[in-house]
């Protein structure tokens, strides 16, 4: 399929008029907008394949157990995306051609890790949560490329108080939301969020945590807009209707506060100005919203008052 005929990229966009405020944000999931394709997949594609194969113990992680919940995601994938992307993917029998790759994959021969073969096919980051020895979902596999200054080794096999851990005021406010909304995920009603970052560094693949080091003190209100991205990640849950396991799938877009318009500009200054101080720091914005709310207040008054 030639990517000049994909759809173009529509990244999500996580802000209103109003403050920031800590919640789940859960919206209810068209099905057939459960993975997203369009011109930017190729490239993200080929970026995947690379690190797959030169950081293969950074990008993946699977916990025995997991195999029958991984097999279920790649044939759940198997029929999704040649029905809602026939020209992108096609399905002959037990083989599913990639045709933003160019790539076969025998659906019968995807052990010991289908997760991956999945991971391959698709731009989206995908984590599988699985009981752990109390009950609780653990991440239990996962295919993370494009991780946002995390380290998936030290996350495999952590609940979901652990895996957040670090997050600001997760405990305090979401701790239980969450806990008690995985409990209660249907398979027939699954859901999307969105989260957001302003990185400094425009790669997709970020496991290192910079939240606390110095900022770069060549960062300036004058070259914030070409050095500073929001972040964005559609996020998704469903939970699986054979095996019971939960689906986590994360695709991440990046914008440069250059490519914002005056409204977006002031929507995102007036957010970075309401974000708690605990959560400023775990988002490393001490780093780059000094510079970031300088040039987004230009945008916006530009907006305002072109003269």
């Amino acid at each position: 399929m030639a990517a000049w005929t994909l759809p173009p990229e529509q990244p999500c966009w996580p802000f209103d008029a109003g403050d920031w405020r800590m919640a789940m944000g859960l919206m209810a999931l068209d099905p057939a907008r459960w993975l997203m394709v369009d011109d930017s997949c190729p490239a993200l594609l080929a970026e995947r394949r690379v690190l797959l194969t030169n950081r293969h113990g950074a990008v993946t992680g699977f916990l025995p157990g997991s195999h029958d919940a991984q097999a279920e995601v790649l044939a759940l994938m198997a029929d999704h995306l040649p029905r809602h992307f026939p020209g992108a993917y096609a399905r002959d029998g037990r083989h599913l051609t990639c045709h933003l790759t160019g790539e076969t994959w025998d659906l019968d021969a995807a052990a010991p890790n289908p997760l991956e073969v999945a991971g391959r096919l698709v731009a989206e980051d995908l984590c599988l949560l699985l009981p752990g020895d109390d009950g609780a979902p653990v991440l239990a596999a996962a295919v993370l490329c494009f991780p946002n200054r995390w380290r998936l080794r030290e996350k495999l096999g952590r609940p979901m108080a652990g895996i957040h851990a670090p997050v600001a005021l997760y405990g305090e406010k979401l701790g239980r939301p969450v806990d008690r909304f995985l409990e209660t995920l249907a398979p027939e009603r699954p859901v999307w969020r969105m989260n957001w970052g302003l990185n400094d560094d425009p790669a997709l693949f970020q496991p290192e945590e910079v939240a606390h080091t110095a900022a770069d003190a060549a960062l300036t209100p004058d070259n914030a807009g070409h050095r500073l991205f929001l972040r964005i990640e559609r996020q998704t849950l469903r939970r699986l209707p054979a095996t019971g396991a939960i689906l986590f799938t994360i695709r991440t877009y990046q914008r440069a506060l250059a490519d914002l318009t005056g409204a977006e500009a002031a929507q995102v200054a007036h957010v970075l100005r309401t974000v708690p101080e605990p959560v400023a720091r775990y988002k490393g914005l001490p780093r780059t919203a000094g510079p970031a709310l300088a040039f987004l207040d230009r945008v916006a008054a530009r907006a305002t008052d072109p003269s």
